[in-house]
């Protein structure tokens, strides 16, 4: 394990390690520490790319994404157990073939569509394309709710609570931990991916930091500390989620996987 953590931490750390040189130091001893610690690449970087604007973007389209992703999946896996039918299964087994189908394979067709609806150069756009993921929600969030003691959902029922009554102040409590876990996979999802605002995005003050990374290849080729430094910018957030949420993710699949 320690020499594979090696391998996978020796890129991450030459990136870190290069955005504290210059160029000159970094052609020297790409691997060495800095005998000069220098900070500008960072100040260079905040002037020549709107960082903060991309930051902004990113995180409007991460959280309305996944509020809606959410949700749908959450009210979606309740309905399909609270009404268990023959089309409710059928539907299931339909959300299931379309989880498997590529999402690259649908990017024409999906592309046309927002035309037609004008929204391609659109945040909200983005947001109703990743707005698809609440099928993996769903899945999830439906499996976990089997293991609910549905015990207290019939007492619910005997004394007059309503259906939407039980989902808010029952379900949505005991199924607390599978939603943050779902949440933390696709918080990562949307923030990290490429194709859909490469696809989607033209405009350059809605860019989201992915794209800002990869406009700049151009702008900073001869600059090498520069674009390891925007790079570095651009994981940091994600790095510190994954930090603070992470045991969510274990406990969360963990707490469902043993009924009662």
């Amino acid at each position: 394990m320690l020499t594979l953590a090696a391998v996978v931490g020796l890129p991450l750390y030459y990136i870190v390690v290069n955005t504290f040189k210059t160029m000159a130091d970094m052609t020297a001893s790409p691997l060495g520490l800095p005998g000069e610690w220098y900070f500008g690449n960072y100040a260079e970087v905040f002037d020549r790319v709107p960082v903060l604007e991309s930051f902004a973007n990113t995180l409007y389209v991460t959280l309305g994404s996944v509020f809606v992703q959410l949700a749908v999946g959450a009210m979606a896996g309740y309905g399909i157990i609270m009404r268990d039918s023959r089309l409710n299964r059928a539907f299931g087994v339909l959300l299931l073939v379309a989880f498997v189908v590529p999402s690259q394979a649908t990017l024409i067709p999906l592309y046309r569509t927002l035309v037609q609806v004008d929204l391609v150069d659109s945040l909200n756009g983005l947001i109703v394309m990743y707005a698809g993921g609440a099928i993996f929600s769903f899945f999830l969030i439906h499996g976990y709710m089997k293991t609910l003691p549905f015990e207290i959902v019939e007492a619910a029922r005997i004394d007059g609570a309503g259906v939407w009554q039980i989902f808010w102040r029952i379900v949505l409590p005991l199924i607390k931990p599978i939603l943050i876990t779902v949440g933390v996979f696709q918080t990562m999802w949307v923030w990290n991916d490429f194709i859909l605002p490469n696809v989607f995005i033209s405009s350059a003050e809605k860019r989201t930091l992915v794209l800002q990374v990869y406009s700049a290849v151009g702008e900073f080729t001869t600059d090498w500390p520069a674009f390891m430094t925007l790079t570095v910018i651009v994981l940091l957030p994600m790095v510190l989620f994954f930090v603070l949420t992470q045991r969510h993710i274990v406990s969360g699949l963990l707490s469902g996987g043993v009924k009662g």
